[in-house]
């Protein structure tokens, strides 16, 4: 009996895997493809992967292929997905731990809002009925995967509890074009640093708007609430294809922020990489995500500043339904009785039982110190005082 493989494998192989997966082969335009083959010389020749590291990330970009193979099937299945409208929809992005889950979460449970659950950015397609997702090949194999890591991992899912039926970031969306820095975020890339960070994103969000309009095709009428960290280093390219957009950006104490992503993203990956470990994953981290809010203060500074709304970190847990409230004030919209019962009743459960958050980090884990991250971050500390509030670790 031939073992399973472990190393990420090459373009071609991982295509052949993902078609025989699918029974599909068309993949659309080859535009990923350049950044497939910087990724996969980075895994080869930097990251260092050890035999699980490389089975997991096999599995990784084989997914992305999987999905692009799903969309195009779908896309040609429901030609109709096209003439569905994206009015206004919301973008909450910030530095990862800075509460971004926790109120993307809270705004998706509005019954007027529509947010992506996880299940549908690996399998997109038009939202099914809740009450069928059980019956769903890929929804049930994917909750069966998360329910066997809570077990395995509760550290983990005490940090970011994952579902398949919870809403979550859309990285896995632009993890299609092989744009995203979730690599960049679990393993040592320098390589495919570098090139992403002078890419253009603006086909990769066209091809996340139309992953929308296929997966909203049944909901048609609800605005979209999405959430994702790394839409920091594509505001322009977000806005380009989301014209309307409002985009939410939370605040927190860059030292805590930094300090606990670095914690998340080495538990995350641990055990994947002889290298990304420790202080490497400390100047990694720093460096991206210093770069990421840099680029993102140059480019909001181009828009108009009425479509932004800034939440405090601080604010925020003192009292989540009143943030809430002023950011539907700002949004010209009521919070009716419906949306506030359930987020009440969202807020309740994810603060009890295995959803609670459970987290210690510190900075010195990663080699870093309270004065370097500051200096990474002087200039959105100059502009964000209240960021800084609460003492950092």
């Amino acid at each position: 009996m031939q073992s399973p493989r472990t190393d990420v494998g090459t373009v071609e192989d991982l295509h052949a895997s993902a078609a025989r997966l699918t029974g599909l082969d068309d993949f659309g335009a080859d535009d990923y493809l350049d950044g497939m083959r910087v990724l996969l010389s980075a895994y080869a020749k930097e990251s260092a992967l050890t035999p699980a590291g490389s089975k997991v990330t096999r599995g990784l970009l084989r997914a992305g292929l999987v999905s692009r193979l799903l969309s195009e099937a779908s896309w040609r299945q429901y030609p109709e997905h096209a003439a569905v409208a994206v009015p206004r929809p919301v973008f909450v992005t910030g530095l990862p731990r800075t509460g971004t889950t926790a109120l993307h979460r809270l705004l998706a449970a509005d019954p007027a809002h529509q947010g992506l659950e996880l299940w549908l950015t690996e399998a997109p397609q038009p939202r099914p009925p809740r009450e069928d997702w059980p019956g769903h090949p890929v929804f049930a194999a994917l909750q069966d995967g998360y329910r066997r890591h809570h077990e395995t991992d509760r550290g983990f899912m005490g940090v970011h509890y994952l579902g398949a039926e919870q809403v979550e970031e859309c990285w896995r969306l632009l993890r299609q074009s092989m744009m995203s820095v979730s690599f960049e975020c679990l393993a040592y890339l320098p390589t495919y640093s570098r090139w992403l960070s002078g890419r253009d994103w603006t086909d990769a969000y066209r091809r996340h708007r139309r992953n929308l309009q296929l997966i909203g095709l049944p909901d048609a009428g609800r605005r979209w609430v999405l959430k994702n960290p790394s839409h920091l280093f594509a505001l322009n390219a977000l806005l380009t294809a989301y014209p309307d957009a409002v985009v939410i950006q939370t605040h927190r104490a860059p030292r805590t922020a930094i300090a606990s992503v670095c914690s998340l993203n080495a538990q995350a990956a641990r055990g994947w990489s002889e290298l990304f470990r420790g202080e490497v994953v400390g100047r990694t981290q720093l460096e991206l995500w210093a770069r990421g809010v840099r680029r993102f203060m140059t480019d909001r500074a181009g828009h108009d500043p009425a479509r932004f709304i800034d939440v405090h970190y601080d604010d925020f847990v003192a009292d989540p339904i009143a943030t809430v409230e002023a950011i539907y004030d700002r949004l010209g919209s009521p919070l009716t009785a419906p949306a506030r019962s359930a987020m009440t009743a969202l807020h309740a459960r994810s603060v009890a039982g295995a959803r609670r958050p459970a987290h210690s980090y510190e900075l010195a884990d990663f080699g870093l110190t309270g004065a370097a991250v500051d200096a990474a971050f002087d200039s959105y500390l100059a502009a964000h005082r209240r960021a800084v509030r609460s003492s950092g670790r």
